[in-house]
């Protein structure tokens, strides 16, 4: 049995174990657990030789990092100097895997903090979880502050974050839709300095409010690479929603844990540009506790980090350059060439990152300013810096709604001003929540998640 695959059967051995105490912990009372601390023995829950190699359980399954060319990839870079905006639900920058990465911040919705970092809403989890992914450090397992060999190791350890907190719950009278709330934290990204936004979210629609035109606009004409999730069929988004469908946005579709197309954890649809893996995952919870999750909101980060490293070894690459390598260098899947499930296939960190691969002018189709010259029939000038925005902005509950069948020929076209906002939710698959122990060493979620395996 090949290393990576043997990899592979210990992570799915750990998350069956991991269930198995939650469900039937002694003396912990069903739906509770205690995790070992990295110094103890595994509980009588775990088998020895599941946790024995490596020795902290949640490093060892993050199996993404070495499969994908991660590790390889910092020979060159780890994603020093740049700055990563994560549009989400808040981060949690006091966990031990992410302390010193949170430079900064801000609240769009008018129910968080002012500086982003309170959890808010419905998953209010997703944010920090999404975080840890990205830009993670680890934490000492003797409890010293700093980064360690315990934890969750981000792709881009070294990359700082912005956390920009968005509303993704239940409806607020009085508080403005969402075709508000999302242009206003991408201007306040760019204006902070930001050269990546992550944006974890998917919407019910493939259109998006003609008000998003200029702040998409505004990040790409400032050189700023969005990544954005698919959407997960699990969740209801047959095919991928906005801003996965605005062109110059990075799409990122979900593999499963053989490196093939996620039922559950993904979607299609002709906008897709790479795949990642989504299924399973591990990540960091507010409070100092772990999870095991799924979803493209996890492979976004996984690809948005993956620009971090890009962006880190050239600072002066432009952003359509960056996202060309990643589509350049990812390995074919599925039909051969582009297509509507993997994109232009699945990501090798290590090529994106180190091969030579020649520049290319941004092509009309990944450009937002031409499909507004086309499809507006307007000119597309300079816009203005943003402002910080202030007062209550947020989304209704997101809408989910039976996508057409087949493919379309084309991108499709914005909505009119007059037409309703698209509802917004994490692209996470979240079933019943088990237990949370939000200890710093041994907090433990496992979200159930139905799943239909493919041959």
């Amino acid at each position: 049995m090949s290393s990576h695959l043997a990899g592979r059967r210990r992570g799915r051995t750990l998350i069956a174990a991991l269930t198995l105490s939650l469900l039937a912990g002694p003396g912990l009372g069903v739906g509770a657990v205690a995790a070992p601390t990295e110094s103890s023995t595994p509980s009588p829950s775990l088998s020895t030789d599941t946790v024995t190699e490596p020795e902290d359980l949640w490093r060892g399954q993050q199996f993404w990092l070495e499969e994908y060319g991660f590790t390889t990839a910092w020979e060159r870079s780890r994603g020093e100097g740049v700055t990563v905006a994560v549009i989400d639900t808040g981060i949690d920058g006091t966990h031990p895997d992410l302390t010193g990465q949170v430079v900064g911040g801000t609240d769009v919705s008018g129910v968080g903090s002012s500086s982003g970092d309170q959890p808010i809403g419905e998953g209010s989890e997703h944010g920090t979880l999404v975080a840890s992914v990205l830009a993670g450090h680890g934490h000492d397992p003797g409890g010293e502050p700093g980064p360690g060999d315990a934890g969750i190791l981000g792709v881009a350890p070294e990359a700082q974050l912005l956390s920009i907190s968005v509303h993704l719950g239940d409806d607020r009278p009085g508080v403005p839709p969402a075709e508000e709330q999302i242009p206003q934290a991408v201007r306040w990204a760019v204006d902070q300095g930001a050269d990546i936004i992550n944006m974890s979210l998917v919407s019910t629609r493939t259109d998006w409010p003609e008000s998003w035109d200029e702040a998409f606009l505004y990040a790409e004409q400032n050189e700023v690479l969005v990544v954005a999730a698919a959407g997960n069929r699990a969740s209801g988004t047959h095919t991928a929603g906005a801003p996965a469908t605005i062109p110059g946005v990075l799409t990122v579709a979900g593999l499963d844990e053989r490196g093939q197309a996620s039922w559950d954890a993904s979607t299609q649809g002709i906008s897709i540009g790479v795949a990642a893996p989504a299924d399973p995952l591990v990540g960091a919870l507010p409070g100092g506790g772990h999870g095991i999750w799924s979803g493209t909101s996890g492979a976004a980060p996984l690809v948005a980090g993956l620009a971090a490293l890009i962006r880190s070894a050239d600072p002066q690459m432009p952003a359509h350059q960056v996202m060309h390598r990643i589509r350049a260098t990812a390995r074919d899947a599925g039909a051969p060439g582009e297509d509507p499930v993997y994109g232009h296939g699945i990501i090798d960190a290590a090529a994106a990152v180190t091969a030579e691969i020649p520049a290319v002018e941004r092509a009309p189709q990944d450009s937002l300013a031409e499909w507004i010259r086309v499809n507006r029939r307007a000119s597309v000038g300079e816009p203005s810096p943003g402002t910080t925005p202030a007062g209550p902005v947020a989304p209704g509950r997101p809408v989910v709604t039976a996508a057409p069948q087949g493919q379309p020929t084309a991108l499709p076209p914005a909505a009119e001003p007059a037409d309703p906002a698209p509802g917004l939710a994490p692209a996470l698959l979240l079933g019943t929540l088990l237990a949370a122990a939000a200890s710093v060493t041994a907090g433990v979620v496992v979200y159930r998640r139905s799943r239909r395996d493919t041959a």
